[in-house]
């Protein structure tokens, strides 16, 4: 065979060759810039079609997996969900799922537009498309670091304010059922407490003590006021207090008459000053002191308290944009009368908040609405401390929450301090869900009865009228209000302004109708 026929051989026959991929890239960069953005939309598309398949459907599969599972849970695994948000541990395993599906996210984006760009591109293209995932990685770095911030703001909280029950110490919590706490509590009792420790302050007062009885079925609130000049402040029997102070909180040498120094809102530090330990192990014997104290005049158990710093209220007030209430007086901001406990001398007022219907309060001003009481009542002040408790629940809004949770959150580690125990706390945030959607009365202890003056209380009145306002009532058949005009003498019909429902003494009142515009009150009755 000749050396040309041999060498036509060799050309003709087929030459074995390894199969190549088949190329997916795209021919144009706005074209790969378009499949890359659905490629960040559903995560794993872009892998497929630059030819990435098994890579592709395993994380298209994933990813659409962690969607029905997140939607799952949410809709019908809500205790798992509060659980989660009040456990430490759960919170932390959450913030690094959090960074890590990101960081998953955005590799993601930059391996599918590799894969989809054109071989060749202008230095144009290159440039736009590289801005492009560069906007892109950015746009999932961003509310990923803030979902991380936010859990880590949410478990910082739980951790600063909330302590588990073999990490805290209590004399006068209750022992509960943890997975059912309310299963033998028909109705759950939260002492608020509002004490005025801060800069110029010598010492704690507090001002203010409420009363939060909550029906744990329905979540229908009484809010009950207790006044702060209240004296003889009775302890349960089987207290060891009862055998100090058989007569309650005074002191009879003195005789008859006020004793700022056995107020009520003195008991708070004076106690615990003058009987060290004698409650047992306890995180806050102040708050133990006044917990068995308004459980006592009341009649009633009180089960925990929440203690507001008043430095830390007017923090979260701004960080929900401030609340609305009716000023139906003008109320001072500041003023001292120079005289009692606590004072830093006679000062008038720096200025007023003046009367108008709904004001949105920032909060400085709404801590004055709350705390102010030159030249006004105590029972003025009770009620607008109520109603600012009021304004509060109905503030707090699912966008507020998320936009803002991390200033709330660190508000919240200065606002509050309590003994409620993480370990209840997803029953608490189901109640409290409850309360928001529920109503919320004021118990009227009739002062001109049973307290005209803080001498000598009538707390057996006060028991009675606290029972009667949260018994459940039996249904009734409602009336049809009739309506009536008044027609003068031209003819003409007129209609009369609403005016706000009066409280009769010893009654529950809705705080809707307690809370409401009434430019008649003056704040001294």
């Amino acid at each position: 065979m000749s050396r040309s026929t041999r060498a036509a051989g060799r050309r003709s026959a087929p030459r074995a060759s390894r199969s190549k991929p088949r190329s997916h890239r795209t021919r144009t960069t706005s074209k790969a810039i378009g499949l890359t953005l659905l490629s960040a939309l559903l995560p794993g598309s872009g892998l497929i079609m630059g030819g990435r398949k098994k890579l592709g459907w395993f994380v298209l599969t994933i990813s659409v997996g962690l969607l029905l599972i997140a939607g799952f849970v949410a809709l019908t695994q809500r205790d798992s969900v509060l659980e989660l948000a009040v456990s430490p541990r759960q919170l932390l395993i959450a913030t690094a799922a959090v960074v890590l599906l990101g960081v998953g996210w955005i590799w993601v984006v930059v391996a599918s537009h590799k894969l989809l760009r054109p071989v060749t591109m202008t230095y144009t293209g290159r440039l736009a498309g590289s801005l492009f995932v560069g906007l892109l990685c950015f746009a999932i770095a961003v509310p990923t670091t803030v979902a991380a911030q936010t859990v880590m703001a949410q478990r910082d909280l739980v951790g600063s304010v909330f302590q588990s029950e073999k990490d805290s110490k209590s004399a006068t919590r209750p022992k509960v059922d943890k997975k059912d706490p309310w299963a033998s509590t028909p109705r759950l009792n939260l002492l608020l407490l509002g004490a005025d420790d801060g800069a110029g302050r010598k010492g704690i007062r507090t001002d203010t003590v409420i009363v939060a009885s909550i029906d744990t079925k329905t979540g229908n609130t009484a809010l009950i006021s207790l006044s702060r000049n209240w004296m003889r402040m009775p302890f349960p029997a089987d207290s060891p207090l009862a055998k100090e102070y058989p007569d309650g909180y005074w002191n009879p040498d003195l005789g008859n008459v006020e004793q700022p120094e056995f107020y009520l809102d003195s008991m708070y530090e004076n106690v615990p000053r003058d009987h060290p330990g004698i409650l047992g192990a306890t995180d806050n014997e102040g708050a133990d002191v006044v917990k068995l104290a308004a459980g006592a005049a009341l009649g009633l158990d009180i089960d925990y308290y929440m203690q507001v710093n008043l430095a830390g209220f007017r923090k979260i007030i701004d960080a929900l944009g401030g609340i609305t209430v009716n000023v139906s007086y003008k109320v001072p901001i500041g003023g001292d009368y120079g005289s009692g406990p606590g004072t830093r001398g006679s000062k008038k007022p720096s200025g007023y908040i003046q009367p108008g219907p709904n004001q949105k309060l920032d909060g400085y001003h709404a801590l004055w609405f709350a705390r102010g009481r030159y030249g006004l009542s105590d029972p003025s002040r009770q009620e607008r401390q109520r109603c600012t408790i009021h304004a509060l629940v109905n503030s707090v809004n699912p966008a507020t929450l998320v936009t803002k949770y991390q200033q709330i959150a660190a508000a919240g580690k200065e606002l509050l301090r309590t003994d409620i125990p993480q370990e209840i706390l997803p029953a608490f945030i189901e109640l409290g869900l409850k309360v928001k959607g529920a109503s919320v009365t004021n118990v009227d202890l009739d002062k001109k009865k049973n307290f005209p003056s803080g001498k000598n209380p009538d707390y057996e009145a006060m028991q009675e009228l606290v029972q009667k306002a949260i018994t459940p009532k039996t249904k009734s058949v409602a009336s049809t209000p009739s309506t009536t005009t008044t027609k003068p003498t031209t003819g003409t019909t007129t209609t009369r302004k609403p005016v706000k429902p009066k409280a009769t003494p010893g009654e529950a009142q809705n705080l809707n109708d307690a809370c409401a515009y009434d430019p008649t009150q003056t704040g001294m009755n």
